[in-house]
């Protein structure tokens, strides 16, 4: 069943119950399109774009990019000023975003203290004007992404959402932890749960899903529209379209091996170098880290690569080990 989002004027439906998370230095094009490949409806999500940011012309290409891509991809924002979210919003929508996404759960201690992000959980008159700011802005679905709160002694996760209801947004994406937890601890979805049964719009529950497996148990405990998955995908571009696939009931696709990973690698760091040049080389580093994984000499392997003086150096490498794999 479609998720349904009447936005004002230009309402989506979403097809997959699955959500890749926004990914600082992650989720850029090269990426989503690796997800694309396993997940054909999922709604990805472009990294973070900072609104003043956009605003003084830096980060455009992360939204301008967006009319080449296909599948639903989402913007989201961060910012602590309504008038430069609004404009913000403007400009993604123009350039072809399915929706629009405020970033309001953010724990990194730069963006919170500006007032960006989880930081806007300690303002939530001000999170308030934002969502009405940018809702009245656009005519697509507007949506926010958050936390439990900021503390667990002071954390009213229900209250929170539904105020951000009650401003306009017409889905909320919830992790299950406080910005003080950042990523520590379980993410508590018995909170997602109660979140889940407050409000009217669609809640998607974010935290600790890994697996299809989990994905499935927490849809069973929370009753979630749908799930929001992140820090599992980094190196492992498939897990949004697996767990789509489970929870339509589908055969599950199976998780590349060995060989597979060194030939994704390989063709994430050429996009990469296509697009950015050398600095792609450095952007591929992490990715070919995560990837190059589970395989006899894949320790070795991920050393040599991280020390890559050039990408045809960088190619060589897995070159050469994609050779003693076959």
């Amino acid at each position: 069943m479609a998720i349904e989002l009447p936005g004002s004027g230009t309402p989506r439906q979403l097809h997959s119950r699955v959500l890749q998370s926004p990914l600082a230095g992650v989720s850029d094009k090269v990426f989503r399109q690796l997800v694309r490949c396993w997940a054909p409806d999922a709604l990805l999500f472009t990294e973070m774009v900072n609104a003043t940011s956009l605003e003084l012309g830096h980060g455009r290409g992360k939204v301008e990019e967006l009319a080449q891509e296909r599948g639903p991809i989402g913007v989201q924002l961060f910012d602590h000023r309504p008038a430069s979210m609004a404009d913000a919003a403007r400009r993604a929508e123009a350039a072809g975003a399915f929706l629009i996404d405020i970033n309001m759960g953010c724990p990194v201690r730069k963006i919170a203290r500006k007032g960006g992000g989880s930081g806007l959980i300690r303002e939530p008159e001000l999170a308030s004007r934002i969502v009405e700011a940018v809702a009245n802005a656009v005519r697509l679905p507007v949506t926010v992404k958050t936390r439990l709160g900021w503390c667990g002694s002071d954390a009213d996760p229900v209250l929170w959402c539904q105020q951000l209801e009650r401003a306009g947004a017409q889905m909320l994406t919830l992790h299950g932890r406080t910005r003080e937890q950042g990523f520590k601890g379980d993410a508590d979805w018995n909170a997602i749960t109660a979140v889940r049964r407050a409000l009217t719009i669609p809640v998607i529950a974010n935290g600790d899903i890994h697996t299809p497996d989990d994905a499935l148990r927490c849809l069973s405990q929370t009753g979630a529209a749908g799930v929001m998955v992140g820090r599992g995908t980094m190196g492992a571009p498939w897990l949004v379209g697996q767990i789509d696939a489970a929870l339509e009931g589908w055969p599950i696709p199976a998780t590349p091996g060995p060989l597979q990973r060194i030939l994704l690698a390989r063709d994430q760091l050429l996009a990469l170098v296509e697009a950015r040049g050398d600095h792609g080389l450095l952007m591929a580093r992490k990715h070919m880290g995560w990837t190059c994984t589970g395989f006899p000499g894949a320790p070795q392997l991920r050393h040599a690569l991280m020390r890559a003086a050039t990408p045809k150096d960088a190619l060589a490498l897995l070159d050469q080990q994609r050779l003693a794999l076959e």
